[in-house]
C-alpha cells in the first residue's frame, strides 16, 4: 500500500473518534476556554505506575516516523495526493492534527470539549430545532446534516485503520503524555473512551430542548448532565448513533486484539 494511502487512512480513520462524534456540537453549547484538561480524578497518582491493559504490539517501522511537531505537512501532502482540495478543505483541520485527535478522545467523557482543538470541521448548515417554549425539540430533519460524515467514517476499513494506528502509535502516545499523562497509555484511554460512548442511551423522539440564553440544552436534566461525547450521540439521532456505535465496536475489537492473550 502506498504511503499516501496509508497516511490518508490514518487521518480519516483516527479522526473517526472525533469525527463521528463532533459534528453535532456547534450551536448547541459554548466553547470553553482553551486549556489542557486535568487528569481524571479517578486515575492513580502520577507516582503510581499504571498497569497497561491493552498494549500495542508494534513492529519497528522501516523508516523513522516524522517528529510529532513536523507531522502536519506529511499528513497534508498525503491528503492532497488522494483527496480533492474541496474535500480537504471541507472536512479537516490539519494543524497539530495528532494532538487534536488525542485531546478530543481524552475529553469526550468529560463535560466540555474545546472546539478549536478538534481535528475536523463541523457539519454545514444550521442546527435544526422545531417548536417554541415547552415544545422546543430537535428537528426531525437535523439528523440528515451528518450523513456525509457517516459515509466518510464508514468507508474506512477498521482493520486497516487499526493497523495504521499501531504503525504510528508512538506519535499518539507522545501527544498523550504531553497532554498531562506522563505515565499514561493512550491505547488504554482510547478503549476506555469507546466503552464510555457505547453506553450512551437511545433517546425517544422528539428530543426536547430548552434555550435559556443563546445555546440549546437538553430539557431533561439527566440527559444534560451526561458527558460531552454521550450528548453528541444523543443529539445526532438514534439511527445515526447506532451506526456510529457499530463502527466503534468494530474498532474496539481491532484495538483489543493488540493485547496478548492471558
Amino acid at each position: 500500500m502506498s504511503k499516501a494511502i496509508w497516511w490518508s487512512i490514518v487521518i480519516l480513520g483516527l479522526g473517526l473518534f472525533a469525527l463521528t462524534l463532533y459534528y453535532a456540537l456547534p450551536k448547541l453549547q459554548p466553547e470553553p476556554a482553551a486549556q489542557r484538561p486535568a487528569p481524571a480524578a479517578a486515575r492513580p497518582p502520577a507516582s503510581v505506575e499504571p498497569q497497561i491493559r491493552y498494549p500495542v504490539a508494534q513492529q519497528p517501522p522501516e523508516k523513522p516516523l516524522p517528529a510529532l511537531d513536523a507531522s502536519d505537512s506529511t499528513m497534508t501532502n498525503a491528503l492532497d495526493e488522494l483527496l480533492s482540495d474541496k474535500t480537504l478543505i471541507e472536512f479537516f483541520r490539519l494543524q497539530d492534527f495528532i494532538r487534536g485527535v488525542v485531546a478530543t478522545v481524552d475529553n469526550l467523557p468529560r463535560q466540555k470539549l474545546a472546539l478549536r482543538l478538534m481535528p475536523v470541521k463541523p457539519a454545514g448548515g444550521k442546527f435544526l430545532a422545531t417548536g417554541k417554549g415547552g415544545s422546543l425539540a430537535i428537528g426531525a430533519d437535523n439528523a440528515a446534516r451528518y450523513a456525509p460524515y457517516l459515509r466518510l467514517a464508514n468507508a474506512v476499513d477498521s482493520g486497516k485503520l487499526v493497523a495504521l494506528y499501531v504503525h504510528f502509535y508512538p506519535l499518539f502516545q507522545q501527544a498523550y503524555q504531553e497532554l498531562g499523562y506522563p505515565k499514561g497509555y493512550f491505547n488504554d484511554r482510547l478503549v476506555e473512551v469507546i466503552d464510555h460512548l457505547l453506553t450512551a442511551p437511545e433517546v425517544p423522539a422528539p428530543v426536547k430542548l430548552v434555550q435559556p440564553k443563546v445555546f440549546y440544552l437538553f430539557a431533561d436534566p439527566e440527559m444534560e448532565a451526561r458527558s460531552a461525547g454521550q450528548k453528541i450521540l444523543m443529539r445526532i439521532g438514534n439511527e445515526n448513533a447506532a451506526r456510529v456505535k457499530t463502527k466503534l465496536r468494530d474498532i474496539r475489537g481491532e484495538l483489543t486484539r493488540q493485547a496478548p492473550k492471558r
